[in-house]
């Protein structure tokens, strides 16, 4: 089962922010320096804010409900098959 925490969509923000910065900028091996590293960096940064971009959030809300609907019933279906197995 797949559960996503209901406060997760900053943080996949972040971490698409973080894929772009690694994809776009950074390549392992590819600086002589860590202050090479920094500098390219902050230059990425420079020109993403120059020209920003934003994220769209395109899942809909009645899908999103859809889902943990079913996430919900199968986490109840599987805490009472567990529970079948347990002596109380």
């Amino acid at each position: 089962m797949h559960f996503t925490p209901t406060g997760s969509s900053w943080m996949n923000l972040v971490e698409r922010f973080f894929a772009d910065l690694t994809e776009d900028c950074i390549r392992e091996g590819s600086f002589q320096s860590v202050r090479e590293l920094v500098e390219a960096i902050e230059a990425y940064l420079a020109d993403r804010n120059a020209s920003p971009k934003r994220y769209l959030w395109r899942a809909q809300g009645e899908e999103i409900l859809k889902k943990i609907a079913r996430a919900k019933g199968t986490l109840e279906a599987q805490l009472q098959q567990a529970s079948y197995g347990t002596v109380h």
